[in-house]
C-alpha cells in the first residue's frame, strides 16, 4: 500500500526551502541589513544638515519627517521580509519531520483492521536510529525493528513511494505462511477467532483473527474466497531465499533486511510479492492515529 505523495519528494522540497530562506535571512541580517543601516545613517545625516540650515534661515521643518525617512530606508523588500518570516517556521517543520515525527495518510485498506482508509498517522523517525534527511543514511544507532512493529519504509521497487506494513520477519528469521497460517523459526503463531469484520469500503465481510506474533497481539483479516498461494511473485533481489507452492511460501530473511506483510492478508501487496525491505529503506515506526475525519473516535495509539 502506498501513501499519497504531495508535490513529489516533500522532504527535498522542505530542505531546498529551508536552505533558500535561511540564506536570504542570513544575508539580510549580516549584509543587506547593515547596508540599509549605513544608507539610512547617511540619509539621516543629510536630513539633519538640511534641517539645521533651514531652521537657521527661519524655515520651519515638519516634525516626524526624520522618523519617516528612517523607517522607509530600513524597510525590508517584501520578498526578503517574507523569506525571513517563513525561515524559522520552515526550518522547524523540516527538523521535526526529518528527525522526530512525520505525518502520513492511509489511502488503502491493506492494513485493516489496524489502520483504516483516511487515518492520519504519526511516525516516530528516531526510534530506529537517527538518519540524515534526503539521503536516509543512518548516523546513530538506537533500536532495530521488532516483529509486530507497524513500520513505514521506502518501497523497494520505487523508493520515491512510502509503504506501511507490519514487520513479520527480522534478519535471520525463517518465515513460513501456509494455508494462511504463519510460523516463525519453526514455531506456529497462535490465532484466536474474532467476529467477522465488515469492510465498509468493499461492503464485504472478512474472517477476523487475533494473531499472536511472538508476543505481539493484533488483528488480521482473511478472505475465504482468495487462494492460499501467492499470485505471480516478482523477480526481486535474493528471491532464491524464498520458495512458493500451492499452499503458500517460505522465506529466510537475509542480514540487514526485513519481511513485511499487511494485516489484511489477502488484500495486501507486500514482501510475499516484491521481497525484502533493506534497512536503508526504513522511514520509521507508526504509533498513533492523530485524526480520521470520517471516524474521529479512532484517534489514539495502536499496535
Amino acid at each position: 500500500m502506498s501513501f499519497q505523495s504531495i508535490l513529489g519528494n516533500f522532504a527535498l522540497i522542505l530542505f531546498v526551502l529551508t536552505i533558500l530562506t535561511g540564506v536570504i535571512w542570513f544575508l539580510d541580517v549580516f549584509v543587506w541589513g547593515k547596508q540599509r543601516r549605513l544608507k539610512a545613517d547617511q540619509a539621516l545625516a543629510e536630513f539633519d544638515t538640511r534641517k539645521a540650515r533651514l531652521t537657521s534661515e527661519g524655515i520651519r521643518v515638519e516634525e516626524g519627517g526624520r522618523a519617516e525617512l528612517e523607517s522607509r530606508m530600513l524597510k525590508q523588500p517584501t520578498w526578503i521580509e517574507y523569506s525571513g518570516s517563513f525561515f524559522p517556521v520552515i526550518a522547524l517543520v523540516f527538523f521535526l519531520r526529518s528527525f522526530l515525527y512525520e505525518p502520513f495518510k492511509i489511502p488503502s485498506s491493506s492494513m485493516l483492521p489496524t489502520l483504516f482508509v483516511g487515518d492520519l498517522i504519526l511516525v516516530n523517525k528516531f526510534t530506529y536510529g537517527i538518519r540524515l534527511p534526503i539521503l536516509n543514511k543512518k548516523i546513530i544507532e538506537i533500536n532495530n525493528p521488532q516483529r509486530g512493529d507497524v513500520m513505514v519504509f521506502k518501497y523497494p521497487e520505487n523508493p520515491a513511494v512510502d509503504y506501511i506494513k507490519r514487520v513479520i520477519g527480522v534478519p535471520g528469521d525463517k518465515i513460513v505462511y501456509k494455508n494462511k497460517r504463519l510460523s516463525v523459526n519453526g514455531k506456529d503463531v497462535s490465532y484466536e477467532a474474532l467476529p467477522d469484520f465488515l469492510d465498509e469500503e468493499r461492503l464485504s465481510y472478512s474472517k477476523q483473527f487475533k494473531e499472536n506474533l511472538t508476543g505481539v497481539q493484533h488483528s488480521v483479516l482473511n478472505d475465504e474466497q482468495s487462494p492460499a498461494f501467492v499470485r505471480d511473485p516478482h523477480q526481486f533481489p535474493l528471491r532464491e531465499l524464498c520458495t512458493y507452492d500451492n499452499e503458500g511460501f517460505s522465506c529466510t530473511v537475509p542480514t540487514g533486511q526485513y519481511f513485511m506483510m499487511g494485516d489484511n492478508r489477502d488484500n495486501s501487496l507486500d514482501s510475499r510479492y516484491w521481497g525484502f525491505v533493506p534497512d536503508q529503506n526504513i522511514v520509521g515506526k507508526a504509533f498513533a492515529i492523530w485524526m480520521n475525519f470520517s471516524h474521529p473516535k479512532r484517534i489514539g495509539s495502536f499496535k
